[in-house]
């Protein structure tokens, strides 16, 4: 009671406070990876909720698209087709053409080769006609792709600027390069290199730019007649959407454009163009009278216009057939690439998941052209903590003495109007100013502050089981009010069964549906499944994400734990199968789940930390049946159980063994089994199958391969619904092709974990 009565003085809403308030200044300096990427999403929120926004037009594209694709057939093309498509851009009057596009080996050509080699047996058979030769030289010239390629290059009045790419690591080469090869790499690309960088100081207190392994260049013949050259390489934030484009990449000693730059560099006449670098870091780049502010790493913020297809696309097949009015291209930056589906690399940004690379290089262009840059200014640190302590300030001011209501109406009002105000300074000015840590700090306050009154106002009993209401089933709160030494932290060691369920493809399904059908029909699967694990006595343990994880034999102990929670398994199934029904009807996506179940020691009590934990079980027995559950999928099963529920459970179910595994991190193997369906509820035709896999498993643990297939093919007809006859079938041919060594064991290593 003293130790009580000691914390209720140290705790007040001074206190409280102050050290949510502090905690948030500390994690917004040292930075916390969740908070972080609720940052970014904010970002992406307000951006896309301002709307699209019109290009200059200066920017078009001349794409790869299905329509050309259909017309000019497979990509990649005979570069003859590019040089045309230069040639006519070129006599449009483009002010230049910019290739999204590597050119990086040379073209395949069968009839080139063959001039080749007829040159060269003619020089070794010492067949020196002058005429042959001139005639083949001629050939060649006509059917060598990437000499026309190189000579539309040259001939071309618009400046072509060709794209190339870095390996930004040792790793993403699958060989190590030679030094000459490293070296004739960087050769090529030359001419894509800053012509000017200024430090502003001879002491660099940090290396700041993004450092590339090597380049992948062009092809020697295109690098040398190319106006210049430009890397489409990408950056992507922590969650893989591409906000930042590096606008400067080193490569050993050299600093390299970017397409985007290089493009406009040419577009523009050749502006002076250079890097500013002061001690702290990249200021910016200057190219003529702009000024294109960056991060310290050289990283400018891409200030997207609109979804794809906000700027204008011009498929090739129309530009080389004479559908697009002339003078269309006159003075515009043109930049070719694919948009296809299947041939470009789609990059995830604010505005959708799927967006052609080609438009983010169009985007940066058209932002330098029209200055209109999203920038986070030096001061936006300060007033990120100054916005945190306001809130935190006035929250301690007004709740403490302000009832629930009022004290809930100004603490969102505050946030609501911070929110209000940030938006308005992103949308207008261009600021990208934090949202995440103000509001969280402004949330974590109200909350603590209102639980703190709430707390010290409501008995502790009530307190106990509005708590554990929520997280577990009735008889777990009940137990614990009878129990309250129970809620200390730790467990005791119990044989156990815990099951694990999920739903196949959810991650595919979710993309499908829009987010309030989605989180109904989640709720509509969960609740039902919920239902079936407490009507056979179960513990609901946790819901992650669309997966359950329930425990049958506690708090509560009863024998027949492994059999209520293999019951729960043929229920969910078919409770499910209605569920499906019920959604087909209504349109919707049907569902299939895979379940886990295993049977053994485990630890089961309150896990966690002193001020937060959880009814749970841990252990070894734990894990097996959540790798059972993902092994659905390898098997084309819905229930697998292990050996050890087996024997619990075989005189009440009908099981078939499916295989042996040995799980990643043990040496014992362990057989594991499928439940076909309670005793004298199963078909005979699904037994007869039954029959034929099991000697089908014999006969290939014996390795015997063409027997075994025989059966597994007589299993799989007898039922066609038994996928992993299949499954095995294709072992059995894999293995006899690939025979194993003297030591097989018939034991399948499990992957993963």
């Amino acid at each position: 009671m003293k130790k009580i009565n000691r914390a209720s003085k140290t705790l007040n809403p001074f206190t409280i406070s102050f050290a949510i308030t502090l905690a948030c200044i500390l994690m917004f300096i040292y930075g916390v990876q969740f908070f972080e990427h609720m940052e970014l999403r904010s970002y992406d929120i307000r951006m896309t909720s301002r709307g699209t926004r019109a290009p200059t037009g200066d920017v078009v594209l001349a794409v790869i698209d299905e329509k050309s694709l259909k017309e000019l057939g497979r990509w990649p093309w005979p570069r003859a087709r590019i040089a045309d498509l230069i040639k006519y851009l070129s006599q449009d009057g483009a002010a230049v053409i910019g290739f999204d596009i590597g050119f990086l080996e040379p073209d395949e050509n069968n009839n080139v080769l063959l001039l080749h080699e007829l040159r060269k047996q003619l020089v070794d058979a010492n067949q020196r006609n002058p005429e042959v030769q001139r005639i083949l030289e001629e050939r060649i010239q006509t059917a060598d792709n990437d000499l026309i390629l190189a000579n539309s290059i040259k001939e071309s009045e618009s400046p072509v600027i060709l794209g190339f790419f870095f390996h930004m690591t040792p790793s993403q080469l699958e060989y190590t390069p030679t030094k000459e090869e490293m070296a004739s790499q960087i050769k090529q690309v030359q001419n894509a290199r800053y012509p000017l960088v200024i430090y502003e100081s001879q002491e660099m207190g940090i290396d700041p730019f993004v450092k590339a392994y090597m380049p992948q260049a062009n092809i020697p013949l295109l690098s040398k007649v190319a106006d210049g050259q430009g890397y489409f390489n990408m950056i992507t934030d922590r969650d893989g959407v591409v906000r930042w484009m590096p606008l400067v990449i080193k490569c050993e000693d050299s600093l390299y454009m970017p397409l985007s730059i290089q493009s406009l560099y040419h577009a523009l006449g050749k502006p002076p163009t250079k890097v500013m670098v002061s001690p702290y870091g990249v200021k910016g780049i200057t190219l003529g009278n702009v000024f294109i502010p960056t991060n310290e790493k050289g990283q400018m913020l891409i200030n997207y216009l609109g979804p794809q297809k906000t700027f204008p696309h011009y498929p090739i097949s129309d530009i080389l057939k004479g559908r697009i009015k002339k003078g269309t291209f006159e003075g515009k930056v043109v930049l070719v690439g694919a948009t296809a589906i299947g041939i470009y690399d789609m990059r995830n940004t604010p505005f959708s998941p799927v967006y052609p690379g080609l438009e983010t290089h169009a985007t940066v262009i058209d932002n330098i052209l029209t200055q209109g840059f999203i920038v986070k200014p030096n001061w936006s640190t300060i007033l990120d903590i100054i916005a945190m302590i306001v809130l935190s300030l006035s929250m301690w001011i007004v709740i403490p003495r302000a009832g629930a209501m009022k004290a809930s109406i100004f603490s969102v009002g505050m946030i609501v109007m911070y929110l209000l105000i940030n938006t308005f300074l992103f949308w207008r000015y261009g600021y990208w100013i934090n949202v995440v840590y103000p509001t969280v700090c402004g949330l974590a306050v109200f909350v603590a502050l209102t639980i703190y009154k709430y707390v010290t106002e409501e008995r502790e009993k009530k307190k106990i089981r509005s708590a554990f209401s929520f997280y577990v089933a009735p008889s777990v709160v009940n137990e614990m009010l009878k129990n309250p030494e129970k809620l200390k932290l730790g467990g005791d060691k119990m044989e156990l069964s815990v099951l694990f369920s999920d739903i196949r493809g959810f991650t595919s399904i979710s993309e499908k549906m829009n987010p309030e059908d989605l989180v109904n029909l989640l709720n509509e699967y969960l609740t039902e499944m919920t239902n079936i694990v407490f009507k056979n006595d179960g513990t609901l343990d946790k819901y992650m994400g669309d997966a359950v994880m329930a425990i049958y034999g506690a708090p509560l102990y009863y024998e027949d734990h492994a059999v209520k929670a293999c019951d729960s398994a043929l229920e969910m199934l078919k409770k499910l199968e209605e569920l499906n029904r019920k959604w087909t009807s209504e349109g919707k996506n049907r569902l299939d789940i895979g379940i886990g179940i295993n049977t053994g020691p485990m630890m089961v009590g309150n896990m966690g930390s002193l001020q937060r934990f959880d009814y749970t079980v841990m252990g070894d027995s734990v894990n097996l049946g959540s790798r059972l559950e993902g092994a659905n999928k390898s098997y084309g099963t819905n229930i697998l159980i292990s050996e050890y529920t087996y024997e619990k459970v075989k005189d009440r179910f009908v099981c078939m063994e499916v295989d042996s595994v040995r799980v990643k991190g043990k040496a014992l193997p362990v057989k594991i089994y499928t439940i076909l369906g309670r005793n004298g509820e199963v078909p005979e035709k699904r037994l007869l199958a039954k029959e034929a896999f099991e000697k089908g498993l014999e006969l290939y643990k014996a390795q015997r391969w063409d027997e075994a297939v025989s059966m597994f093919s007589l299993a799989a007809e007898r039922d066609p619904g038994l996928k992993v006859a299949g499954i095995y079938i294709e072992r059995c041919q894999d293995l006899k092709e690939s025979p194993p060594g003297p030591d097989w064991d018939g034991v399948y290593v499990m992957k993963t974990k």
